[in-house]
């Protein structure tokens, strides 16, 4: 009798999202306030966009890194609520390999080019400041833009390397715990998973956080130093430095103090999973959503052009 050998079938790997404690009667109303948040995003950050793109006025670097910011807001508010919406109104706990991989990929991408990016205008405002003469030829429009590309080249890449570590990997389980997919969650299912990723998932974690820190830090020191040295001649020349400053400064300090949050709450098992689970999705959503209203608020210029714009449409429709 010919003897047959049997191998597994290799069948698509679906994982299944643990999601919300739902109770049926909450879902539509979870939805509702999930796409209001998201049109938020989207309106906020769009009007901010197209204002800074159509007014030429506000073509100059600090804006133009503002525009970055902004694309790195709808990039991490939309790889987590559109599904958060599908989760809440259908019920939707499924997502292929792929889809996850996607996600996870796109909101630590979000979270490094976060860091990249304000430690790029941290430079940029050092400059501003503390060498005003000098600001026009440094930087040009060349380096401008090739210091944006460098911040998101370092992100996509240590990203890319990071998410390289699930190549081939074997799952033992498809129980995602949490309503979105990261690149812990799905490692935390493997068989075997590659101690090398932890190593290098700390590494990311340190360069990230405390590299830009430092960046950011000195380059205020030096702000507050220069400004205050100028300032004793003329207080005008400070005011105009905190104004130039502030609106970076409050969105990095917002954005620390979220991830912040994430970090302390998950040092304690007793929290309330849902209450951890809404303040992952916060961590992500809140600083998408209040960005566009400090730009708006801090930056005179371009809380003048919006006015000014949304003026003018008024008067022609009259």
């Amino acid at each position: 009798m010919e003897n047959l050998t049997l191998t597994p079938l290799r069948q698509p790997i679906v994982f299944e999202l643990e999601g919300f404690d739902v109770s049926p009667g909450q879902g539509p109303l979870l939805f509702f306030l999930a796409l209001f948040v998201y049109m938020v995003v989207l309106l906020g950050n769009g009007v901010v966009i197209c204002v800074i793109m159509t007014d030429r006025s506000l073509h100059r670097p600090m804006f133009v890194m503002i525009c970055h910011l902004v694309v790195c807001d709808l990039l991490g508010a939309t790889a987590v609520l559109p599904s958060l919406m599908m989760h809440f109104l259908m019920g939707q706990k499924k997502i292929g390999y792929l889809p996850a991989i996607a996600q996870g990929f796109c909101i630590h991408t979000y979270g490094v080019a976060m860091h990249t990016i304000l430690g790029v205008m941290a430079i940029d405002r050092y400059v501003a400041v503390c060498e005003p003469l000098r600001y026009h030829s440094i930087m040009t429009s060349a380096r401008l833009h090739s210091c944006c590309a460098v911040a998101w080249i370092v992100a996509l890449l240590l990203i890319a390397v990071l998410f390289s570590f699930h190549v081939n990997l074997s799952y033992c389980s498809r129980i995602i715990q949490h309503v979105y997919c990261s690149n812990k969650s799905i490692m935390n299912l493997a068989c075997a998973p590659p101690l090398i990723s932890n190593i290098y998932g700390l590494f990311i974690t340190w360069f990230v956080s405390t590299g830009m820190f430092v960046v950011i830090a000195y380059s205020y020191i030096r702000i507050l130093r220069a400004a205050f040295q100028q300032g004793r001649s003329s207080s005008s020349i400070r005011t105009k430095a905190f104004q130039t400053c502030a609106s970076h400064l409050v969105v990095y300090v917002f954005y620390e103090l979220t991830t912040m949050i994430i970090v302390i709450i998950y040092r304690f098992p007793s929290v309330s999973q849902n209450v951890s689970k809404f303040l992952g999705i916060l961590s992500i959503t809140f600083s998408p959503a209040i960005n566009p209203i400090i730009y708006g608020l801090v930056s005179k210029d371009l809380r003048s052009s919006i006015i000014k714009r949304f003026s003018t449409r008024a008067v022609h429709k009259n």
